[in-house]
């Protein structure tokens, strides 16, 4: 929903915020405020594309996520960051040698 869609964007560091969404209605009331920009494709209308512009990236990583959280029944919304963390550092080693994704682990660690 729309509060949850602004919490997310709260904590954004440059002045203005280019926000690429599909047509899903929450995103609306971003168009109306001018501290972002919003572009995106209504895949309903047979658009999934415009130029450059397209979710087709963020819709694959949100797959995955789904994938990889699926045997992990019942997170909370305060622990769903943890366990995307931990996705996010596993694909970052994922192809890496050993010393360096041991080097990697690591370092977020500490």
């Amino acid at each position: 929903d729309e509060s949850t869609i602004r919490l997310l964007l709260a904590d954004r560091k440059e002045e203005s915020l280019t926000v690429y969404t599909d047509g899903f209605r929450a995103y609306e009331p971003l168009d109306e405020d001018d501290a972002f920009d919003r572009q995106y494709v209504v895949h309903g209308e047979g658009e999934y594309a415009d130029g450059d512009m397209h979710v087709n990236t963020c819709e694959s990583h949100a797959s995955l996520a789904r994938r990889w959280l699926s045997p992990h029944r019942g997170i909370s919304k305060d622990k769903l960051t943890p366990y995307l963390r931990a996705l996010q550092l596993r694909k970052r080693v994922r192809r890496k040698p050993g010393d360096e994704a041991l080097k990697t682990i690591l370092e977020t660690a500490l």
